[in-house]
């Protein structure tokens, strides 16, 4: 049982790193991935739990970047797993875009605070110490002032990308973070790439552009794809050459997903191993 996609507290899951190898161990997962959002500070306490749950552990980032088009940009989530975590070009990019999040968010509580009762610091108090900042801690501030129900009547309503409170960040162009990837030795995997609940999508046009600049795989098994968006997934990664994974993008109690919902097979991950610089922690 291989769960290739979760989050912290490190950005916007609701439990900590030992918390998110606890509950794996509890569902039966022999290996998971800690992949939170443009940052690795998880990553050495989670490390530190692996004998103690006895569940391994895959070391990734989930990257924010922006694919360009005509009429805009949009949004993709790219999954680095084993990558080296000092890698100077890779560093530089995480922190620009983390410190991006952080003014963007709090442009977004300027705006949310001509309707609501909402202030930075309501924001602040949802986020925990190195935290990358995030529309979910703007969601659980709306919670806790009443505002909204939960996070996902927040998303539905005011934080969407198409929502007047809505302020983009920075990110940096998806295939030039493929390489950048690549550079720091690790292994690429598109997250989601047919989640059309999440905003625009990019055409398979694109992903094949992103195959040949190096992505490595896709992540077809997700709850954001249908039966029928899988199967063409999986078509298209048999196309291209890519690895195919499957994973939770669990969040806590920050969103229904249940840790080991969907699974990566065994051999997709010896061969996410075999390419990447780290190595798999092993109890």
């Amino acid at each position: 049982m291989i769960d290739l996609h979760t989050h912290s507290r490190a950005s916007d899951g609701t439990d900590t790193p030992r918390q998110v190898m606890e509950v794996a161990a509890a569902a039966g997962l022999t290996v998971v991935a800690l992949t939170d959002h443009d940052t690795t500070s998880g990553w050495a306490e989670a490390g530190a739990s692996v004998e103690g749950t006895g569940v391994a552990l895959v070391r990734g980032t989930e990257i924010s970047t922006r694919t360009a088009v005509p009429d805009g940009g949009i949004s993709v989530h790219l999954l680095a797993y084993l990558h080296d975590p000092a890698h100077p070009d890779l560093v530089g990019e995480l922190a620009r875009t983390r410190q991006d999040r952080l003014t963007r968010a709090r442009r977004m509580v300027d705006r949310l605070a001509e309707d609501f009762p909402v202030t930075w610091d309501d924001v602040v108090a949802q986020t925990h110490d190195g935290a990358t900042v995030g529309r979910p801690h703007l969601a659980d501030a709306l919670v806790a002032a009443g505002v909204v129900a939960d996070r996902d009547e927040a998303f539905a309503t005011m934080l969407h990308a198409g929502a007047p409170y809505y302020v983009p960040h920075y990110a940096p162009d998806t295939a030039d973070a493929v390489r950048a990837v690549l550079a720091a030795g690790g292994v690429p995997v598109m997250a989601h790439p047919r989640a059309g609940t999440r905003g625009r999508l990019v055409d398979e046009d694109t992903i094949a552009a992103l195959a040949d600049a190096g992505l490595a795989g896709v992540e077809v098994d997700h709850r954001d794809h249908d039966e029928a968006d899988r199967v063409r997934l999986r078509e298209l990664a048999t196309e291209l050459g890519l690895l195919v994974t499957g994973s939770s993008d669990y969040h806590g109690s920050g969103k229904l997903n249940r840790i080991g919902e969907h699974t990566t097979d065994p051999a997709v991950l010896a061969e996410v191993e075999r390419r990447g610089r780290l190595e798999v922690l092993w109890p």
